[in-house]
């Protein structure tokens, strides 16, 4: 007989570091275009997979000295090596008991990747959509740029269906909501991916977390973004979502700002564009020139400053290189002081000086 426990030892003896259990009827307020019961129609359990980012791969970002591990190891690692490993060896032993595991690694897609409308480019983003440009002209096709689906049944949804990877680890037990939108865990804060199955196995659940509340609400996050994609609290500008009597809370994020400041960070975040290319900008980084929070971030204006600096980001592992984190980093800076969840985790904390910022 299949049980939860056995699933669990399976998936930390594979190399997950935690794994939480729910049940497919928490996902009954989820929006149809991500709803994973469509996925699987006869999924009765979901399966959740905590894979930790070790805090030392952001260390060369928060030295400002070495900024390609923290997404070939934390991103690319985790999504294209240890978590399939991890979903692999468990889906075959639910599969090996008779039943079927739906398998869903992190894609590092941002939204999702279909469009039912036909217009190019408004799903997928920024650097998916140079690509596209530039596979068209070559009219060569990848998975990864379909711009025109429909759905293959009246009733169902367009593919590729992609669910809230967040509010299903809370689905799972596993942790809540942080302001930045960041999944939480008591045992690593926000220093962690997730990967999960559906199986139509029907396993005991775990609870919904209650324990202390992980996100302090301290607004660190909101401080420390270089794009000011995160409101504040007091903006009244936030995302909620309510799960088996459980309320989470989170910072309405300007994701086409986020996309711009994560990979490129601006003039005085950013020590691989010269200081003239900023000097001698002539429309097309202007978002990036923001200081003020005036221009609205769209994807003409975000593609635009992506295909201007490309050439100064080289991508590893297919990941762009982050040049900021800075929400994470700050995150984590919090919760190691006294009453966050990772207090007297480490030896010393991640930050023991101000962040650093260029003079230029």
């Amino acid at each position: 007989m299949l049980t939860s426990q056995m699933i669990k030892e399976a998936a930390l003896a594979a190399g997950a570091d935690a794994c939480g259990i729910g049940s497919m009827d928490r996902f009954a307020e989820a929006p149809k275009d991500m709803d994973p019961r469509y996925l699987f129609p006869e999924a009765k359990s979901v399966v959740g997979f905590v894979f930790r980012i070790p805090r030392g791969v952001q260390r060369g970002i928060e030295e400002g000295t070495q900024f390609y591990q923290y997404p070939s190891m934390a991103y690319g690692g985790i999504n294209e090596i240890y978590a399939p490993a991890v979903l692999y060896r468990v889906g075959k032993l639910i599969e090996d008991h008779g039943y079927e595991a739906f398998l869903y690694r992190n894609t590092g897609a941002r939204g999702r990747i279909s469009d039912v409308d036909g217009t190019v480019g408004n799903t997928i983003s920024p650097e998916e959509q140079i690509t596209v440009n530039e596979q068209a002209k070559n009219k060569a096709a990848h998975h990864r740029t379909v711009q025109y689906t429909r759905p293959v049944r009246e009733d169902g949804v367009a593919p590729d269906l992609q669910f809230h990877f967040r509010l299903a680890a809370v689905i799972c037990g596993l942790g809540e909501i942080g302001w930045s939108k960041m999944l939480l865990t008591p045992e690593f804060g926000p220093l962690q991916r997730v990967a999960f199955l559906f199986t139509d196995a029907e396993l005991e659940p775990d609870p919904i977390y209650d324990g202390p509340p992980l996100c302090r609400k301290c607004m660190a996050c909101v401080k420390q973004c270089p794009g000011h994609c995160i409101p504040s609290i007091k903006d009244n500008n936030s995302c909620h979502a309510t799960i088996e009597g459980h309320t989470y809370e989170w910072g309405n994020i300007d994701m086409w700002r986020c996309y711009a400041f994560y990979t490129h960070a601006g003039r005085y975040y950013n020590p691989f564009v010269p200081k003239e290319v900023f000097d001698n900008n002539t429309g097309s980084l202007d978002l990036l020139e923001d200081f003020d929070n005036k221009l609205k971030a769209d994807e003409k204006n975000v593609t635009e400053l992506y295909t201007e600096l490309e050439k100064y980001f080289p991508t590893w592992v297919g990941y762009n290189m982050a040049k900021c984190g800075g929400c994470i980093r700050a995150c984590v800076s919090m919760l190691e002081k006294k009453g966050g969840c990772m207090e007297g985790r480490f030896k010393q904390p991640l930050r023991t000086g101000k962040a650093w910022k260029m003079d230029r």
